[in-house]
């Protein structure tokens, strides 16, 4: 059988997501009319006859059969819905609809939710949303954007253009070549954008019509389901209802459940299992949030629907687990193989919490692909178990010792412990902005340690001794030199070509004033403890600085940036220099 698609909603603040969801409800239902749209727990159905009504004359004019049974919108937009809405290798959402307010544009959230969809790979459509409050535009009560956009004036329709240019401007910014929707010519190569207003409905049924034509076109066999099988499903949330205790709310994505079926789902202590005592659904119209009294009761769901379950044993589970049927013992290993890949973690790495299994994989996946490692990974608020595990890490790397947290707090004793420690917790309830902050943290830590590397080691230097520059013999020994290559500083070790030390550099002058470097071109005057001139210092000598073999290793490693490449070969022949010093056989 073929299920409905998923299909979840995503997009700024404010740019109209929740608003698209009422248009399409209330566009959909007439008041309490049968063959309205069904509103499940987190999820609104629309039908295939409501697909037909609002799409009729395209459909007619395009010669197009839908097949799909209806579309199942999941009416908790965000990134928190999508992500949890989580299965092994990838997201139960079949598409998104990515809302774009056509005034302002790209902002935060729409980067971050094209980044979460480029990352479960998931097909999307733009909806350019609010062309309504482009000035002149005028309300042709149809549903169809099609039919309003030759009833406006030239100036509103160039405006229109203008903004659709920018929006593709944008997603190519991000890697996607997009298109109006009704000049695409691959849908699986060009993203199609969809002009429309969710306050005046124009452009739902064109919206309608190519989410419904991608998931029929391109889907079909993802969509097949077995209805009769065992019901699978994923945990959008966990609330306490009044009268109810602790429910869930969950996607079936295959199979059916019924009343009294035993489920197994993930806890924060491993896998629990509880007996179905009801299947609840709002009633027609209600508010899904309202109390318990706005939800009747039903013998069994199948797939793809939304549902509240309620039972004894829900109070741990974890928002993004799947959520299985049990028919027999391998429950348990089903449920721990999905989740495995969640919660791997490498040997070193930042400390992950998050409030859901959903966030931890969005997360772990974002911070892999800009590169960073995850040490440790967890559901919950931030404690100081986690503090001190990014404490261990200090020692080492001192890029890793924070704690990440989204969509939770830290308690008063990690709060106590960071402070003390030094950790870091950085926390914020938007994926985008968390990620941002920790590069932010990494970039004022690599300054940090850039700074100090600069300011304690040794660099590689190579001076000669001018002629007639000798201004004292010893104590302290001074005279003229002109750098060759690379740099010298005050306190660096003087070598000379044998890898014998010649003396301690104890300041340099120019024009008779003390300076704190000098560098390749610079002629200047040093003074040196140790060596008497004439003796271990000789006019065109060619001295070096010794980079001790700590030092070598940084500006080899890690901070090999700070050295160019003459530098770098200058630092090959210096260690040369050492290593033929320390095999000198001693008298």
């Amino acid at each position: 059988m073929i299920r409905q698609p998923i299909i979840v909603v995503m997009g700024h603040v404010d740019h109209g997501k929740t608003s698209l969801l009422d248009r399409i409800r209330s566009t959909t239902t007439a008041s309490r009319e049968a063959g309205g749209i069904t509103q499940h727990i987190g999820a609104s159905e629309v039908p295939i006859d409501v697909i037909n009504r609002i799409c009729g004359p395209m459909l007619s004019r395009s010669g197009a059969k839908i097949t799909v049974p209806g579309l199942l919108f999941i009416d908790t937009p965000g990134h928190e819905a999508f992500t949890n809405l989580r299965k092994r290798g990838g997201n139960v959402a079949d598409i998104a609809i990515l809302v774009v307010d056509v005034s302002k544009g790209f902002e935060p959230q729409t980067i971050e939710a094209i980044e979460i969809l480029k990352e479960y790979k998931t097909p999307f459509v733009v909806a350019a949303n609010k062309v309504d409050l482009i000035t002149g535009w005028i309300n042709t009560k149809t549903k169809s954007v099609m039919e309003a956009i030759p009833k406006q004036t030239a100036g509103v329709g160039e405006e229109l253009q203008n903004r659709m240019y920018d929006l593709m401007g944008k997603l190519s910014e991000q890697g996607f070549s997009s298109e109006m929707f009704n000049k695409v010519a691959d849908f699986r190569r060009e993203i199609a954008i969809v002009p429309l207003s969710a306050k005046t409905g124009e452009g739902i049924a064109e919206l309608l019509m190519v989410v419904t034509g991608l998931a029929q076109k391109y889907m079909e066999d993802e969509l097949k389901i077995e209805v009769d099988g065992p019901g699978k499903g994923s945990i959008l949330e966990k609330k306490e209802v009044r009268g109810l205790g602790i429910t869930i709310d969950v996607i079936l994505y295959n199979g059916t459940l019924r009343v009294n079926d035993t489920v197994a789902f993930a806890t924060p202590n491993g896998v629990a299992t509880a007996k179905i005592k009801a299947l609840l659904k709002p009633k027609p119209l209600a508010e899904i949030r309202e109390s318990s009294t706005k939800f009747f009761s039903i013998d069994e769901v199948s797939a793809a629907s939304g549902v509240k379950i309620s039972g004894n044993g829900f109070d741990d589970a974890l928002p993004g687990s799947p959520v299985i049927q049990v028919t027999d013992a391998s429950y348990a290993n089903e449920i721990t193989s999905e989740l495995q890949d969640v919660f791997t973690t490498e040997r070193k790495g930042v400390v992950l919490k998050a409030d859901s299994i959903g966030s931890i994989e969005a997360i772990s996946r974002l911070l892999k692909s800009a590169g960073f490692g995850v040490s440790k990974k967890g559901i919950g608020n931030v404690t100081k178990r986690d503090v001190l595990d990014a404490f261990t890490l200090n020692a080492t790397d001192p890029l890793n010792a924070v704690v990440l947290g989204f969509n939770v707090h830290p308690d008063h004793e990690a709060e106590e412990a960071a402070a003390s420690s030094g950790i870091r917790i950085i926390r914020d309830d938007i994926i985008y902005k968390l990620l941002d902050d920790y590069k932010l943290f990494i970039d004022e830590k690599q300054k940090a340690i850039t700074g100090k590397v600069e300011s304690t080691a040794v660099f590689p230097g190579e001076i000669r001794v001018l002629p007639n520059a000798c201004f004292r013999v010893s104590n302290p020994a001074v005279f003229g030199v002109a750098v060759i290559a690379g740099r010298i500083k005050p306190g660096y070790v003087l070598i000379n070509e044998t890898g014998e030390v010649v003396g301690k550099l104890k300041e340099i002058q120019t024009d008779k004033s003390a300076i704190g470097s000098a560098k390749k071109g610079d002629e200047v005057a040093i003074s040196v403890d140790g060596p008497t001139f004439g003796r271990q210092v000789r006019e065109g000598s060619r001295l070096f600085t010794r980079v001790t073999d700590a030092d070598e290793k940084l500006l080899s490693g890690d901070f090999a940036k700070l050295i160019d490449n003459e530098e770098r070969e200058l630092l090959k022949r210096i260690t040369e220099i050492k290593n033929a010093g320390k095999r000198k056989p001693h008298p």
